[in-house]
């Protein structure tokens, strides 16, 4: 592999943005729909004829550089988080002189203050119009499987309520990967409502959700590229196979009941047990059982006291679902 420099981070190409909104002239409008945008044409009509709608220039507010756009038909498209930390967040306030306040939550970064809206307007101070206080901007960089190149593509939201969720399913995912390997997910677009002050607000938020694979393989560590691509495809269960230990061999090869019990809890905790697994597991254990005393020519047998296994220490298959 050739050489890296070291003092540049390095990362994908941003393709385009994801949005939950467009405009009307200079009007913003809210969509129930995902928005794609990005400055090239193919890559806007290849996602037209993904998830519906029509190609069209548009050129962004406060800007005089023409981009394309579709308003697409589709809620949910499926995405994949890159190695890495896909996501970042700040609390930001915007004017057309580009960004007044950039805040973690504590302090205001760019002024190096405690954060100045919870300092004017207390802890609820998201509740107060837009553009008096920051907007919780989450920006949540991920790759889409179905369109070309190899970028990134940004999906921005800034809602309070999605900043949290954002977050939590991002680390846990981090939490299990490391960071490394491309995880799976669908990203959709959720109505909801809240009732505040008798009035009731309705407002989408984007909900990120693991896509064809269970947290117990989102959580196990790096998947592979080939599950993550394909997660409930033939090439995916495949590789799901060719991770899972072969019990059948570690059965045969166990020279006790002792052994082929180990197996059996092996298995059990790692979520593999089937009941076919349990009947040969059973079986196996059967033979390597001591062979059954015979008496002697006068009839007689060994004095030798023998402990009743305890029933605890094979679980009865009833108890045992598949793949539990």
């Amino acid at each position: 592999m050739g050489s890296r420099l070291l003092n540049i981070q390095r990362r994908a190409a941003e393709h385009g943005r994801l949005r939950t909104g467009y405009t009307q002239g200079n009007r913003p409008v809210r969509s129930a729909t995902w928005v794609v945008t990005s400055h090239s044409e193919e890559h806007v009509r290849a996602a037209a004829e993904l998830w519906g709608g029509e190609a069209e220039q548009w050129t962004p507010l406060n800007s005089n550089i023409t981009q394309w756009r579709v308003i697409t038909k589709a809620s949910s498209i499926e995405a994949l988080i890159t190695p890495g930390d896909p996501l970042n967040q700040y609390n930001e306030m915007w004017s057309a002189g580009g960004c007044q306040r950039r805040c973690d939550g504590e302090t205001e970064l760019l002024s190096r203050q405690p954060c100045l809206c919870a300092r004017q307007f207390g802890e609820d101070w998201h509740t107060q119009p837009k553009g008096r206080v920051c907007s919780a901007t989450s920006r949540f960089n991920v790759m889409l499987p179905d369109l070309s190149g190899m970028g990134m593509w940004r999906a921005e939201t800034h809602s309070f309520y999605a900043a949290s969720e954002w977050g939590g399913m991002v680390d846990m995912v981090l939490a299990g990967t490391d960071g490394k390997g491309f995880v799976p997910v669908t990203l959709r677009i959720e109505p909801r409502q809240v009732v505040r002050d008798g009035k009731t607000k309705k407002f989408p938020v984007v909900v990120v959700e693991l896509r064809g694979v269970t947290p117990r393989q989102a959580l196990a560590g790096p998947m592979s590229t080939a599950v993550a691509l394909d997660p409930t495809g033939a090439r995916a269960v495949a590789a799901i196979e060719a991770s899972r230990p072969d019990y059948l061999a570690m059965a045969a090869g166990a020279l006790t009941v002792d052994d082929v019990q180990d197996v059996y809890r092996a298995a059990h905790a790692a979520g593999h047990l089937t009941d076919g697994l349990v009947d040969a597991l059973k079986q196996k254990a059967e033979e390597l059982k001591a062979p059954a005393v015979e008496p002697d020519e006068d009839g007689a047998y060994p004095a030798e006291v023998v402990d009743e296994p305890s029933s605890n220490n094979w679980p009865a298959v009833a108890q045992v679902g598949s793949g539990n």
